[in-house]
């Protein structure tokens, strides 16, 4: 098998489908992730980073399916190689980028695997040492005792009428 050079290495790491696959990891485990906002930032910046390097390129805006309190919202749509991302919009996409409308539901971005791990490794060394997100301080677990476990060291009642 041939060696690669360190920069063949890198540019095949960070190639445009595998970028766009370990944002599109990231981006599905943060839907479901009970703390999301390391993961929404990582995608935020990535996708900045590759705007910037005008290699993902913004599309329009689309109207969010299930806005918070009932108030219409807008998304912007962003295209990296042969994904979509979507994106919180800033000022200036509302008066540069055209509203598309309602979200097309016939279109689904390609199923590409990538370990959640690796998505991460991946586009934390792709933006850079400085942008690594802090990971979220863990608050401390209390546990609290059984009502049940309390009730057999203090009970006295022999029956639910002898209350």
């Amino acid at each position: 098998m041939e060696q690669l050079s360190k920069g063949d290495y890198m540019s095949f790491i960070f190639d445009e489908k595998n970028i766009a696959t370990a944002i599109y990891t990231v981006n599905r485990h943060a839907k479901t992730a009970i703390d999301n906002k390391p993961l929404y930032e990582l995608k935020k910046l990535t996708i900045e980073k590759l705007i910037a390097e005008n290699k993902a390129k913004k599309v329009g805006l689309h109207f969010v399916r299930n806005p918070k309190n009932s108030q219409q919202q807008s998304s912007v749509l962003i295209q990296f190689a042969d994904y979509y991302f979507h994106m919180i919009p800033v000022k200036e996409d509302f008066k540069n980028l055209p509203h598309l409308g309602h979200l097309d539901d016939s279109y689904r971005n390609p199923i590409r695997k990538m370990n959640l791990k690796m998505a991460k490794q991946l586009l934390t060394d792709y933006i850079g040492p400085r942008h690594i997100i802090p990971p979220h301080p863990k608050q401390p677990v209390v546990y609290k005792k059984s009502y049940m476990k309390e009730d057999r060291n203090k009970r006295t009642m022999k029956s639910y009428l002898d209350r």
